[in-house]
């Protein structure tokens, strides 16, 4: 049995002197066990083919499943997607204003039906075109800077609101006179298209020839309610239209708004309106005034007031005669203190006071330019503020 392996056993005879000894090798001895995990081995592989042929079935089922459902959401997210640009088109399209986007490089990547028209081509044809080939190079350069700026500035807030801009400019003058109103809202990019400015256009040129017709009959009749006052004052010629016009440059050095540039202007016009109530004799009156006539003309801005109340301007204009002689300390006759009082009755005051002392009534000595500021600089904080102050003394400079 050298070199094999084998299964030896044995046992006695009975009675006699002999052991019965049988010998089965391992192939042998061993024969049914692995018959036995032959089997089990087979129903194993058997039960993971099949376990794997299920797996493979449902997963096959879910993906399918899965897929048909994603189909359909991504259907009914293009029906939608493609509802809302209907709606959108309709209503952008509906609007009397250009609607219209841009990318970087000036390009149009939208435009509504007013935007198409106004350009002669289709919307579809629009698209990719520059707005100087479109709206010449004066316009395109001036609005393709804007956005150029807006982009930049959206690019590091990414802030939407924050960064939107509203400009009016003026293209041309007299006939070929064009005036536009355009809002710009940066578009932030995707996949499909790069960062963007949505641009809403509108053509205020008509608005803005019949403003200027009723501020040109408006300054008509301001002008020819001035005369009036000046003929019954021999004494204070040009007063006002001095006082108006010292107003609007303190203004202007301030970097106000147009609409509080106006505002001074026109209430720096009217302030002296209330002189038409002060008798002819005082008016006329060549000596000292006493008390009782030097408060008539300091409290002639009150009946300006009264006559003006019931009169529509576009600023707080009857508000700003109405507070003009307000002190920045509170002392003045309403109490008004500081930033209660309003910031066009801030300026006007200063340049009323100004005037008064470098163009006064005939029988009073005018004084020069530099003792008239030193003593308005005497009252600041007390009854100037200090800022429409400094901007005079600026403009004189």
């Amino acid at each position: 049995y050298a070199g094999e392996e084998v299964l030896v056993t044995s046992r006695p005879l009975a009675e006699l002197p002999w052991v019965l000894v049988r010998k089965i090798n391992r192939a042998e001895a061993l024969s049914g066990t692995e018959t036995r995990l032959k089997t089990i081995l087979i129903v194993f592989v058997l039960i993971i083919i099949g376990v794997t042929v299920a797996i493979i079935a449902v997963w096959r089922h879910g993906s399918s499943i899965r897929a048909q459902e994603a189909a359909e959401k991504s259907r009914i997210a293009a029906e939608r997607f493609e509802n809302m640009t209907k709606f959108m088109n309709l209503v952008t399209n509906s609007q009397p204003t250009q609607i219209f986007a841009v990318n970087g490089d000036t390009k149009y990547t939208f435009a509504n039906e007013p935007a198409a028209r106004n350009a002669g081509i289709s919307a579809d044809d629009l698209r990719g075109k520059t707005m100087a080939s479109i709206m010449g190079p004066v316009k395109g350069g001036f609005y393709g800077k804007i956005n150029e700026d807006i982009l930049d500035s959206f690019s590091h807030s990414d802030d939407t609101e924050k960064e939107r801009q509203s400009h009016v400019h003026t293209f041309g003058e007299d006939d070929e006179l064009e005036v536009f109103k355009t809002d710009h809202i940066p578009l932030r990019g995707d996949r499909d298209y790069p960062p963007g400015v949505l641009m809403v256009m509108d053509d205020i040129t008509e608005y803005t020839l019949e403003r200027r017709k009723s501020d040109m009959m408006m300054r008509q009749l301001i002008n020819a309610l001035i005369s009036v006052v000046e003929r019954r004052d021999p004494h204070t010629t040009h007063q006002s239209a001095h006082i108006s016009e010292v107003a609007s440059a303190i203004a202007r050095e301030m970097e106000v708004s147009d609409d509080e540039v106006k505002t001074v202007d026109i209430a720096g016009s009217l302030i002296n309106l209330g002189r038409v109530f002060i008798p002819g004799g005082v008016l006329a009156k060549t000596a000292a005034l006493n008390p009782t006539e030097q408060g008539m003309f300091d409290n002639c801005y009150k009946d300006s007031v009264e006559l003006l109340k019931d009169v529509e301007f576009q600023g707080p204009v009857v508000d700003t005669i109405s507070q003009t002689r307000e002190f920045w300390d509170g002392s003045g006759p309403q109490g008004l203190k500081e930033d209660e009082i309003l910031h066009p009755a801030r300026i006007l005051n200063v340049a009323a006071a100004f005037i008064r002392l470098v163009n006064p009534r005939k029988n009073e000595t005018p004084l020069s330019f530099d003792v008239a500021v030193s003593q308005l600089m005497q009252q600041n904080g007390s009854r100037f503020d200090r800022r429409p102050v400094s901007a005079l003394i600026n403009y004189l400079d």
